[in-house]
């Protein structure tokens, strides 16, 4: 018979959330979920599902966890969507929530990976690869400020993209979906969020890079009702200036108003003006800075409307930023755009941490799964993490040469569980056993190189 219980025994509040995400899944596979989970969190080397099964103890039932893997993938936004209740109901979340949107490249290998092909490598690295073979995943986060530790992000879905002409490849039975661009994966994505955030009584703000500021993306997210948009603007954008006000007494000829204005707006020239510059104080990156900058309201086409423009002067150049809500004050503006900056300290610490992308599985569903869970495991651990203080998530006593007070990194944070877990079972044993001392402090110094 096949060992189907895991060895480890969790805290209570990490066996309830497990069950509560597996509860999005069907009866007959969900309790396996909680078992990958902990088989995720004591993998080591390299990050297999065979790594994840050897850990939690469960290898000699692979062949039925590879199945609900394929499973899993399927009901991924089902248990996004339970994940995204849980930190609604653990975390202490303002007013406003900004939502923050990117996408991030995985390296695989062989041939019969389905859905995988050569895509634009955005960090060519010493060896200046232009491109690479793998997977694009288009990827949603929560951008929160911890009370000690910063701007942080906690990552709830990826939708995988696909090439049209990769499409072929993939085998009929899999019954995956047509095609759809970067664009309209990234609005999938929004207004699956969106809604659960506003029936939740907050305020949606977007964060996006210049490569979603387009009329695909922003059209169909603006149409969800309390959703602003904050972005970066190309310097050449087509801007035009405000529609010309009636006078009073001049009535309106035949036709619908005007929603943009006549004459061009060039972001080139406005930077180059020496007048109407300020300086304002802002928290950027987790620090004070401050900012030299211009605003003006102009209209712009794939908005649909009127919106704020925010130039900053750096020191190489000049920058350009938008919020499809005119009434923003440019602080509010520039802290949101430099909150984006968290969705990839996710990618970061998702391919270091986790290992994502070394699960070298085929089935495109498989791939799918794998690659959410490890985003749902960057988030448990985080919402683990959130009301814990330093002295539980980080020992730099035997680093000297590093910073004592630098925040716990989400490596740290992922280490505190795994040696509460092994503390746990340590005072179980000892509770039970009497065992010499010695024992007990070789099995703590053991404790601390696996962790």
């Amino acid at each position: 018979m096949a060992n189907s219980e895991c060895r480890w025994q969790c805290p209570e509040q990490w066996s309830e959330w497990s069950e509560w995400l597996a509860a999005g899944l069907h009866a007959r596979s969900r309790w396996r979920l909680p078992v990958l989970l902990i088989g995720m969190l004591f993998a080591g080397g390299r990050r297999t599902v065979t790594t994840w099964l050897r850990a939690a103890g469960v290898s000699d039932d692979f062949q039925a966890y590879y199945y609900s893997l394929a499973a899993l993938g399927r009901k991924t936004n089902s248990v996004a969507t339970r994940l995204t209740l849980l930190v609604l109901q653990t975390l202490p979340l303002p007013d406003r929530l900004q939502l923050v949107l990117d996408d991030s490249p995985t390296k695989r290998y062989g041939p019969k990976v389905e859905g995988a092909d050569v895509h634009h490598n955005p960090t060519p690295g010493p060896a200046d690869q232009p491109f690479l073979y793998g997977h694009v995943w288009v990827t949603i986060s929560l951008a929160l400020r911890h009370p000690q530790w910063g701007p942080l992000a906690l990552p709830l879905r990826a939708m995988l993209y696909v090439r049209q002409k990769t499409l072929a490849s993939i085998p009929t039975e899999r019954r995956w979906q047509r095609f759809a661009t970067k664009l309209q994966l990234a609005a999938r994505l929004v207004e699956w969020l969106a809604p659960i955030l506003e029936r939740a009584g907050k305020t949606v703000w977007v964060v996006i890079d210049g490569g979603y500021t387009k009329r695909p993306f922003l059209r169909r997210v603006l149409k969800i009702t309390k959703v602003v948009v904050v972005g970066r603007l190309r310097k050449d954008a087509a801007l035009r200036d405000l529609p010309p006000k009636l006078k009073r007494g001049q009535r309106r000829g035949r036709g619908r108003p005007r929603t943009y204005g006549k004459n061009k707006l060039s972001l080139a020239k406005r930077a180059g003006q020496r007048r109407g510059w300020q300086t304002v104080d802002c928290q950027v990156y987790g620090q004070p800075a401050t900012k030299t900058c211009k605003t003006f309201l102009a209209t712009y086409g794939p908005a649909g409307g009127v919106i704020r423009v925010v130039l900053v002067k750096e020191r190489h150049g000049w920058y350009a930023f938008f919020c499809t809500d005119p009434q923003q004050s440019v602080i509010s503006i520039l802290e949101a755009f430099a909150d984006r900056a968290t969705i990839e300290q996710d990618f970061h610490d998702v391919k270091e941490v986790w290992g994502a992308g070394q699960q070298q599985v085929r089935n495109i569903w498989t791939n799918l799964a794998v690659y959410n869970l490890n985003l749902w495991m960057h988030t448990l651990i985080e919402l683990w993490a959130w009301r814990r203080p330093r002295e539980q998530l980080c020992d730099r006593s035997d680093s000297p040469w590093d910073n004592a007070e630098r925040r716990p990194s989400h490596a740290n944070r992922r280490k505190a569980l795994r040696q509460h877990i092994l503390g746990t079972e340590l005072s179980t044993i000892t509770a039970a056993w009497q065992l010499p001392q010695k024992i007990v402090q070789l099995a703590k110094s053991l404790m601390a190189l696996a962790g």
